[in-house]
C-alpha cells in the first residue's frame, strides 16, 4: 500500500517524528514548564471531574435519598456516551460552531462543552434526586454527552499541540494525572464536603469550578496545525476529484454502507437509553444483555467493518481499479455531500490503512490485545476480592480505592519519567509485559498469598500495615493491587502516547477515537467465556491464561517497535520512538 495520503492533504505523517534535542531531565523539566503541558493538566482534570460526578459520586447522593438499587443501575447507562463517543467524532472534527468558531477549530468545543458541563453541574445542585428522577436523568445524560464530546475533542488537541518539548509523552501523562486527581477531587474530597455540608453544596462548588475551567481554556493554546487543515480544506476536497483518485460512485457507495452502520448503531443506542430511562422497571430492557450482546457488535460494525472497507478502497486506489482518468468537476449539491461526508468519514480511515499499509496489521493486533488483561479482569475483581478471597468490604476499600488509586497515579508518573529516558516504544513494551505479569500476582493469591507475604515481609511492608491497624491478609491484598496499579498505571500511560504518536493531526479527531475504542473490544467480548471459565475451574487457572495471552501484546510491541526503529533510520531520526 501507498503512504502517500490519498487526497493530497497536508496532514504530517504522524510516526515520522523529530529528533529528541533533550534528552533526560532538561526534556522533562522542559515539559513541565511548557504551557501547553499546563493546560493538559488542567484539561485532564475537566475530563476526570464530570464523569466522577455523573457516573459516581452521584450514586452516593442517590442512595441517601432512598432511591433503590435498580433505579440507579438504568441510570448508570448513561456512561453509554463515553463508549461510543466515537460515533460522533466526525462532526466535532469538521464542524465549527458559529460566532464562538473564532476560540479555533478545537477549543471553540472545548470551552462549549465546559461550560454546558458547569451549567449542568450547577442545575443538578439544585434538584432532589427522589422528587425529580426524571429531569435529573435528562441533566445527567447531557452532561455525559458533553463529557464524551470533550473528551474527544481534548484528544485531538493534545496530538494537535504536541512539539519537541510539550511532547505526546509528556502530554498524555499529565493528562492522565489530571484525570486521576479529578478522581479523587470529585470522589473523597466529595464525600468529606458532603458530610459536612450537604450535596447540593457539593455539586454547586464542582459546577463552579468547572466555569472557572471553562473560562481558562478560553486562552488556551490553538494549535497552529489544526488551523493550517481547515485553510487547505477545500482543496483536499478538490483533490477527491483529480485524476488517481476513487470514482465518486465508488466513494458514494462506501460512504452509504458505512453512514448506515454508524446511523444504526447512534440509533440503536440512542434508543435503548431512552426506553431505559423513561420505561416502568417491568418494560426496561436488560442492560446487561445489551451491554455484552450489542456493545462488541455495534463495535465491529462502527469501527472494524469500516476499517476493512477503508483498506479495500486504499488497495483499489493503489492499483489504479476503479479511479478516475480524468479531473472530475462536481455536478451538483449531492456530490458535495458526497465528498463532505467522505472527507469527515471514510478519508481519516483511508489515510491510516494507507500511511501504515502492511504495518496497520501489527498495530491493530497491539491494539486489540494492550488492555486486555485488564479490560477482561475488571468486572470480576471485586467478586475475586470479596467471595472467593473473602476480604471485607473495608479492607477492599482501602486496599482498591486508597492505596491502589496511589500506587496507579505512581505508575502515571513513572511512565511519564521513562518516557525522556528510554523513549515511547520501550515504555509500551514494558507497559505490556508487566500489565501481563501483574496477573500472576492474583494468582497466588488465588493459592493463598505466600510469595504476596513473603515479598510483604521482607520489604517491611508488613509491619508498616499492622502498625497502621491492619494485619498481614490485608497487607497480602494491597501488595499484589499495588503491583498490578503500577503496572496498570505505566501501560495507561504508554498506550495513549503511543495511539496519539501514530493518530495523522488532520485526523485526529475521528483516528484516536476509533483506535481508543478498539483498546476495549477483546476485552469486552472475552468476559462471558472469563465468566463461565472461572465457574467451572477457578480463578487460579484464569490468571494463568490471562497472563500467556498478556503476552500476544507483549509480542507485538517487540514487532512494532522494531518497525519503528526500521522507519526512524530510513528518515534519519536518531529517537523515532520520542516526539
Amino acid at each position: 500500500m501507498s503512504s502517500t495520503p490519498v487526497t493530497g492533504d497536508t496532514a504530517p505523517e504522524a510516526e515520522t517524528p523529530p529528533a529528541r534535542k533533550k534528552p533526560g531531565w532538561r526534556a522533562l523539566a522542559a515539559a513541565l514548564k511548557n504551557r501547553k503541558t499546563a493546560y493538559m493538566l488542567l484539561f485532564g482534570f475537566a475530563s476526570g471531574l464530570p464523569y466522577t460526578l455523573l457516573l459516581s459520586t452521584l450514586y452516593a447522593w442517590m442512595s441517601d435519598t432512598s432511591i433503590d438499587l435498580e433505579t440507579m443501575g438504568v441510570f448508570s447507562l448513561i456512561g453509554l456516551a463515553y463508549s461510543f463517543k466515537f460515533l460522533w467524532s466526525p462532526v466535532l472534527d469538521q464542524v465549527n460552531l458559529p460566532l464562538i468558531k473564532r476560540l479555533g477549530h478545537r477549543k471553540q468545543w472545548i470551552v462549549t462543552a465546559q461550560f454546558l458541563l458547569g451549567g449542568v453541574l450547577l442545575f443538578v445542585s439544585r434538584l432532589d434526586p427522589a422528587g425529580a428522577i426524571g429531569v435529573l436523568s435528562l441533566m445527567a445524560a447531557i452532561g455525559a454527552f458533553a463529557g464524551a464530546t470533550q473528551d474527544v475533542v481534548m484528544d485531538a488537541w493534545r496530538i494537535d499541540v504536541a512539539d519537541e518539548e510539550a511532547t505526546i509523552d509528556m502530554l498524555s501523562t499529565v493528562y492522565q494525572l489530571g484525570w486521576r486527581t479529578a478522581v479523587l477531587v470529585g470522589g473523597a474530597l466529595a464525600l468529606v464536603i458532603a458530610d459536612r455540608t450537604d450535596w447540593p453544596t457539593v455539586y454547586a462548588i464542582m459546577g463552579g469550578l468547572m466555569m472557572l475551567i471553562a473560562f481558562a481554556a478560553i486562552f488556551a493554546p490553538e494549535a497552529e496545525q489544526s488551523v493550517a487543515t481547515i485553510a487547505a480544506d477545500d482543496e483536499a476536497l478538490k483533490g477527491l476529484r483529480r485524476t488517481g483518485q476513487l470514482q465518486p460512485k465508488i466513494r458514494g457507495w462506501a460512504l452509504a454502507i458505512v453512514g448506515l452502520l454508524w446511523g444504526w448503531a447512534l440509533i440503536t443506542v440512542g434508543v435503548f437509553m431512552f426506553r431505559s430511562l423513561s420505561s416502568d422497571p417491568d418494560a426496561r430492557p436488560d442492560s446487561v444483555e445489551f451491554i455484552t450482546g450489542m456493545g462488541p457488535v455495534i463495535v465491529i460494525a462502527t469501527v472494524v467493518v469500516p476499517v476493512i472497507i477503508a483498506a479495500v478502497l486504499e488497495n483499489w486506489r493503489r492499483k489504479g481499479r476503479y479511479v478516475l482518468t480524468g479531473d472530475a468537476a462536481k455536478s451538483g449539491a449531492f456530490d458535495g455531500f458526497v465528498d463532505h461526508g467522505y472527507r469527515a468519514l471514510i478519508l481519516p480511515l483511508t489515510e491510516f490503512v494507507g500511511r501504515l499499509g502492511w504495518a496497520v496489521i501489527i498495530v491493530l493486533t497491539l491494539v486489540l490485545s494492550y488492555r486486555f488483561t485488564d479490560t477482561v479482569w475488571g468486572s470480576f475483581a471485586y467478586p475475586f476480592y470479596l467471595g472467593e478471597l473473602q476480604y471485607s468490604k473495608d479492607e477492599v476499600a482501602i486496599a482498591s480505592k486508597g492505596f491502589g488509586v496511589g500506587a496507579l497515579m505512581f505508575g502515571i508518573m513513572l511512565g511519564g519519567a521513562l518516557f525522556s529516558f528510554i523513549g515511547r516504544m520501550a515504555v509500551l513494551f514494558i507497559g505490556a509485559l508487566t500489565a501481563a505479569l501483574s496477573n500472576l500476582l492474583y494468582a497466588d493469591l488465588a493459592l493463598g498469598g505466600s510469595y504476596m507475604e513473603l515479598v510483604s515481609n521482607l520489604t517491611g511492608f508488613t509491619t508498616l500495615v499492622e502498625w497502621l491497624g491492619g494485619d498481614l491478609r490485608l497487607a497480602k491484598l494491597m501488595m499484589a493491587i499495588a503491583g498490578e496499579n503500577v503496572a496498570g498505571g505505566l501501560a495507561g500511560a504508554a498506550l495513549v502516547a503511543y495511539l496519539s504518536s501514530i493518530t495523522a493531526k488532520g485526523y485526529s479527531a475521528v483516528q484516536y477515537a476509533l483506535l481508543s475504542s478498539l483498546t476495549f473490544l477483546i476485552g469486552t467480548l472475552g468476559r462471558g467465556a472469563l465468566g463461565q471459565m472461572i465457574d467451572e475451574e477457578g480463578y487460579y487457572p484464569v490468571f494463568i491464561l490471562t497472563t500467556a495471552l498478556g503476552m500476544i501484546a507483549v509480542a507485538a510491541c517487540i514487532i512494532e517497535w522494531v518497525r519503528q526503529s526500521r522507519l526512524g533510520k530510513r528518515a534519519g531520526v536518531v529517537a523515532p520512538e520520542a516526539v
